[in-house]
């Protein structure tokens, strides 16, 4: 009788290992390894900021020269002064100048609205250069700057065009898709302050 409550207990125990080892079993074989993909993408703060603390970011540059002359009529004699300015206008945006809802981020799209183009220089004039091309007679500081305030605003008007600005807009949505591109976003859209 002892030898049977041995082997009864020793079967039991068998059988229980037994049915822990199926159970075992056709629970690994139902568990599954699957692994979840986040394609959203987030722009941290600190991502925006650098972006905005590049500041002024040119995206064209435009060398002009411009001649610009004055005439002053004399009793036996006029004087003559032409004088030719050379500059360098640089048109691009200035990132400060963007709003507080410049970029959005959504899943794997972002949405850039960047500041106008602008000029980014106001003295583009390089007086170094500037060259008297025909002087007679005397001219006061005063006149010279008159020429010279002359001068810029025909620059001006050479090089803010709309097809320069266009331009800059081009070239400020390359650069910055790119760089948008290389964060992380497959789609990049660009729009422009009014």
């Amino acid at each position: 009788m002892k030898w049977n409550i041995k082997y009864s207990l020793y079967v039991a125990v068998a059988v229980l290992a037994l049915i822990l080892g199926i159970w075992l079993i056709l629970s690994v074989k139902k568990t599954e390894v699957s692994v979840d993909v986040d394609h959203k993408i987030n722009i941290t703060p600190e991502q925006i900021e650098s972006i905005k603390a590049i500041g002024e970011w040119e995206f064209l540059s435009i060398a002009d020269e411009v001649m610009v002359d004055t005439l002053r009529k004399g009793i036996f004699s006029d004087d003559h002064l032409v004088r030719i300015y050379y500059g360098t206008v640089r048109l691009g945006i200035n990132m400060h100048q963007a709003g507080p809802e410049w970029i959005k981020a959504s899943g794997d799209s972002i949405e850039v609205t960047l500041p106008k183009i602008g000029l980014l220089d106001r003295n583009f004039i390089d007086e170094a250069r500037t060259k008297s091309f025909h002087e007679s007679g005397r001219w006061k500081p005063a006149v010279r700057e008159a020429l010279y305030r002359k001068a810029y605003k025909k620059m001006l008007k050479h090089c803010l065009t709309r097809e320069n600005i266009h331009s800059a807009q081009v070239n400020g949505e390359a650069q910055f898709r790119h760089m948008i591109q290389a964060m992380g976003y497959d789609h990049v859209l660009i729009k422009w302050e009014e």
